[in-house]
């Protein structure tokens, strides 16, 4: 025949399953040991920094259950309660005058939930003054924890709770909704990765160093390719956009100003080019034109004196 604590505890193992909780599912590791429970249960709601965790722990009842009380340790971290350690609680095997046998896991694991959770430790038996920063860290990484000696992980475990409450007409709203919502672990990884690649795509957008430029441009110089080159400066050059960078734009400038005249002012260049010689070579040539010139006019005036002297004589010998 069963004991009463074995009793008990069945009866409280059956209600736990017809009438489930969606803030917490716990039941025993074995059906060989009814005194030794795991459970696993939701943090409380905003603002709390322990909202949308999930926290694992573990539950030992004494022979006499429910004469005496229980002990409650957590596994998962959670900068409240110190690992894997026997906390202090009025409804804990450290105050026993406090404890009533009408209480059950349901109730201790509600009064943890609502009230330990939203307290400091004060120095109590297996607590901890952790971090605002260090416990919101601790609940966003208890999602993906899993426990070492049953081997049920939190989430998992949370989510078939979950899915029997919906089919038993059992609401999971508030922040149990938003856990639920959640990918877990495989969408952390995935977020991870997006945002990895979101860095990625916005360092390829990045302006590029003084270092890329030179080395850039030295390419350009050392190329030589002058069909090549008088194929880019031909091409139209776009207008900078904001993402173009600064180097970038001085380079291209640099590679411009190397590379020759477009084809369409080629023979405007060249015309350019043909007037100035001309110029030069009129410049060049116009003292000897000068010289013959005068040669011509002297020439010219030396015949007309010597027709006049001509003139004369032929008038004397009349």
């Amino acid at each position: 025949m069963s004991s009463p604590s074995t009793r008990r505890l069945l009866k409280e193992s059956s209600d736990l399953h017809k009438n489930p909780s969606p803030y917490f599912t716990a039941a025993p590791i074995n059906d060989t040991n009814l005194h030794d429970w795991h459970f696993t249960l939701a943090g409380p709601p905003s603002p709390s920094p322990y909202a949308q965790g999930l926290y694992h722990g573990r539950i030992t009842f004494p022979a006499t259950y429910p004469l005496r009380p229980p002990s409650f340790r957590f596994l998962t971290p959670s900068g409240r309660f110190e690992v894997n350690r026997e906390i202090c609680l009025s409804i804990s095997g450290h105050h026993e005058e406090t404890w009533q046998p009408a209480w059950g896991v349901r109730t201790a694991l509600l009064g943890i939930r609502s009230e330990i959770f939203s307290s400091e430790s004060q120095g109590q038996v297996g607590g901890m003054e952790g971090s605002e920063e260090l416990r919101r860290e601790y609940a966003r990484l208890s999602l993906g924890w899993t426990c070492r000696e049953c081997g049920a992980g939190n989430l998992e475990a949370m989510r078939e709770l979950w899915k029997v409450c919906r089919e038993r007409g059992v609401e999971v709203e508030g922040e149990v909704a938003a856990v639920d919502g959640c990918s877990g672990v495989e969408g952390q990884r995935e977020t991870v990765e997006a945002e990895a690649e979101a860095d990625a795509d916005t360092g390829a957008l990045a302006p590029a160093s003084s270092g890329d430029s030179i080395t850039v441009g030295n390419e350009h110089q050392a190329r030589g390719d002058d069909a090549i080159e008088s194929t880019r400066a031909a091409e139209p050059v776009p207008a900078p956009s904001a993402s173009t960078s600064v180097p970038a734009a001085q380079t291209q400038a640099q590679v411009q100003a190397q590379a020759p005249l477009p084809a369409v002012q080629a023979p405007a260049a060249a015309a350019m080019h043909t007037q100035t010689s001309s110029s030069q070579l009129a410049s060049t040539e116009s003292p000897s034109e000068s010289i013959w010139l005068d040669r011509a006019i002297i020439g010219v005036i030396v015949a007309l004196i010597l027709l006049i002297l001509r003139r004369v004589a032929n008038v004397d010998d009349l």
